[in-house]
This record gives C-alpha cells, structure tokens and sequence, in this order.
C-alpha cells in the first residue's frame, strides 16, 4: 500500500540528520515536523524569517501571528529567532542550510525540478524555491507519485516551467526513495506492499535498481 501523507512525513523525516539547518517547503513537507526523531537536534528554518520551528499546534497553541512561509500557524523551539526576508535569504544564498524539502510538479530524471506554477493558472509567484534548490547543500523531493489523474510526475524531461535545473538528489513519494545520480534515476527503497513494478509503472523515466 502507498504511505499516507502522515507516513510519507515520518519517512522523510528520517532523511534529517543531527545538527542539520533545514528549510521546509509549502505543502506536504510541513508535515515533517511532527514526526523529527527527539533524539537528534534539527533547525527547521522558513524563509519568512523564522530560525527554529517546532511541529504544528495543539488547538490551545495556536498563535495567530506566528506563520510559516505557507502562512500556517505554527510553533517555535526554545531559542528560537525571527528576522526580515533579507535575512532568511542571505542564509540560503549563503548557502548555510543544510537540507531543503520541497514539494514538486515534476522531477525530471536528471535532476530538473519544476515546482512553482502551471502555465495558464492563476499563482502568487514563485517563492523561496529558485534561491533553495541552489542555496542548499542538498535537495530533497517529497510528493505523491502521480498526479490527481494518475499522470506521472517522474519524468525523463519536465514540461512544466523549471524552477531549477539538476538540482534534485532524492525524491520520496508515496510509493518509494529514488535517488538522482548522474548515471540516471535509482530506486532504493519501496514502500511497504508496493513492488518495484509498481514503482516502474507509475514512473514515466527509467529506473534502475
């Protein structure tokens, strides 16, 4: 069976490593929080300009002023910071953040990401993910598979507008962890009941493994 959204957030959390300085994208990974190992220290940075974010709120918790880049109320760790956007992106141009996992539309087999809009349909802009996927030291995908009409979401060549260009090195979906690697897409883990064929079925790049 594909992981739900609450078993692809605890599987990705295990991609975060102790010390590490990571910067959460809109949408699925930030559910991430919740599910960080209390035995490893990790900084989850917004590009909002909040150093040190802790899991979603308890109803009581809720603070209405205090937002992630996705404009969801969230908490923050002891020891926390807050700063200006000019701030948050000196550090991700800097590059000082360790780890960024964000969403995708599409992952190309190289490595391309599109990730920000869709030609014809309305958007806000594109965000802080143009300055991540070149800021972080790595780059980590996290989405469903397919598309709501089944379509697959990895590709041997985006369609879609590029937000960066071979910037991926994991992708983990609902269905498996595949990495990125010069010598082209591998899969290296399924999700519990799904088969590698079901991997291959769903994937419309080649696979190695």
């Amino acid at each position: 069976m594909p992981y739900t959204r609450e078993q692809l957030a605890a599987r990705v959390a295990r991609e975060l490593g102790d010390g590490q300085y990571v910067n959460l994208g809109i949408g699925l990974p930030t559910m991430v929080p919740n599910y960080v190992d209390p035995n490893i220290t990790v900084v989850l940075q917004s590009e909002n300009g909040i150093l040190g974010m802790g899991p979603y709120p308890y109803e009581d918790e809720v603070d209405p002023d205090l937002v992630n880049a996705g404009k969801e109320t969230v908490t923050v760790l002891p020891g926390a910071s807050f700063f200006d956007s000019a701030t948050s992106f000196g550090m991700i141009r800097g590059g000082h953040i360790d780890l960024a996992i964000l969403g995708a539309m599409q992952v190309a087999a190289n490595g391309d990401l599109a990730n920000w809009t869709i030609p014809g349909k309305m958007v806000k802009g594109m965000g802080g993910a143009m300055d991540l996927v070149h800021g972080a030291k790595r780059v980590i995908v996290m989405m469903e598979h397919t598309a709501k009409d089944g379509t697959p979401k990895i590709v041997e060549h985006c369609t879609l507008p590029l937000t960066g260009k071979k910037v991926v090195h994991r992708i983990v979906t609902d269905l498996a962890v595949i990495d990125v690697t010069p010598e082209g897409l591998f899969l290296r883990e399924c999700a519990p009941g799904v088969s590698a064929e079901d991997v291959r079925a769903a994937t419309a790049a080649p696979l190695h493994s």
